[in-house]
């Protein structure tokens, strides 16, 4: 069955959050530490298990170090096709 145009959408969301974090070096259980959460929220997010509210989004952002607004312009530039 095909995806849908929002399905692949959600899987860009989710590959984006976890390329972030890789790239910084980061691990899962090093940002659930620096964001007080366990270790399986970060899994669930970045496995689509389980989606963030925008002020999530803006905690995770500010843990792996780069602004809402740098992970909106990856995102957006994801979604249209170019890296």
């Amino acid at each position: 069955m095909k995806k849908t145009n929002r399905e692949l959408q959600r899987e860009k969301l989710k590959e984006l959050l976890k390329r972030i974090r890789q790239d910084k070096g980061i691990r899962q259980i090093e940002l659930a530490e620096k964001l007080g959460v366990p270790q399986s929220f970060i899994s669930k997010y970045e496995s689509g298990d389980r989606l963030l509210d925008i002020l999530e989004l803006r905690q995770v952002c500010q843990a792996v170090g780069i602004s809402l607004q740098e992970f909106i312009r990856k995102l957006e530039d994801s979604l249209n096709g170019s890296k």
